[in-house]
Formats: C-alpha cells, structure tokens, sequence
C-alpha cells in the first residue's frame, strides 16, 4: 500500500471499523458483497447476469452484450461491469466505483481508479471458485488477487434485509 492508504487503514482498524460503510446502512460495494458469508443469487439471461445480494438488497449487472467499460463512467457504488465466457469461466472486467466503499470488512482502501479483473469458475455442482485481482495504482503499488469460494445453497431463498429497519448497532460504534 501507499504510505496515505496505509495510515487511513490503520486509522480504521483502530477504529475497530466503527465507520465501516456496511455499518451504516450504506452499500457493501465490491469485493466484499461477495465475500460476506450471506447468500447470493446469479441470474442468468444471454445478454446480462443479475447478482442478487441478500445483505443490503443489492444488485449488480454484468453486461454480456459486447459493449466495454471504457468511456466516462459516473462513478458508483457496485461499479459497471461487462463480461464474457472464455469456456465454462466467467470473465469480468469493472471499473467506474465511487471511493466509498472499502474492499473489506478490515479496511482496505481503493479510489475511483479501481479495477477489477474478476474469474468465476465453477468447480462441481456445488461450488464456485471465485478470484479477483484489484488494480488501484493510486493506493497499491502493483495488482493483487484474493481467491474466495462460494457453495451452492439449494431449496432456499433471498430474504429480504433492511438495514436500517429497527437498527439500534450504530450508536455504539466505538473508536477513537
């Protein structure tokens, strides 16, 4: 990391996270929605795959039609995605993020430069392997990649979560 990014990380880990976005009704962003252990749904159409996240009611795109992320992009919180399938693998570029979200629950820091390269490959029935490498030269001095693997959860549902709906957490936030 670079010296500012390593002092605002160690600034929020003393914190113990207390300003941690999730904490506050705010929007996990990417990679963390897809490392948090509640469930996701992907779903499928020839040109788009929609990722529903049970955490938050999020949802993100990915865009299988062939267009690309390059061009002025208003930055987001889950960011603009396109993909393609190189054989039974998933194959995800996005750009396009507002810098406040943080890449996990520790945090780690990125700016609206971030990218990301994401891999989604499915190992057997039940699981999928998942590797992203993170690209931000403005807070990381080269490219670096976390692997993660989500299994399959049959005969259930996305509930519905609403964070702010009898939410009682945030004023006990500690930190210095």
């Amino acid at each position: 990391m670079r010296p500012w990014a390593q002092q605002l990380y160690e600034t929020r880990s003393s914190q113990f996270g207390k300003d941690f976005p999730g904490a506050h009704c705010l929007p996990l962003g990417i990679p963390i929605s897809i490392a948090t252990p509640e469930p996701f749904k992907i779903v499928q159409t020839p040109d788009l795959i929609v990722i529903l996240h049970e955490t938050g009611n999020l949802f993100r795109q990915i865009f299988l039609d062939g267009r690309t992320t390059s061009g002025d992009l208003n930055p987001t919180w889950m960011g603009y995605s396109v993909g393609h399938w190189d054989g039974k693998t998933l194959l995800v570029e996005s750009s396009g993020f507002n810098d406040k979200t943080w890449l996990d629950s520790r945090g780690y820091p990125h700016t609206e430069s971030l990218r990301l390269a994401e891999r989604y490959e499915r190992k057997d029935a039940g699981h999928l392997e998942i590797q992203i490498t993170v690209d931000d030269a403005g807070v990381y001095t080269k490219p670096w990649t976390a692997r993660m693997e989500a299994e399959l959860l049959t005969d259930t549902d996305l509930l519905e979560e609403v964070c702010a709906e009898n939410e009682k957490d945030a004023g006990h936030l500690v930190g210095k």
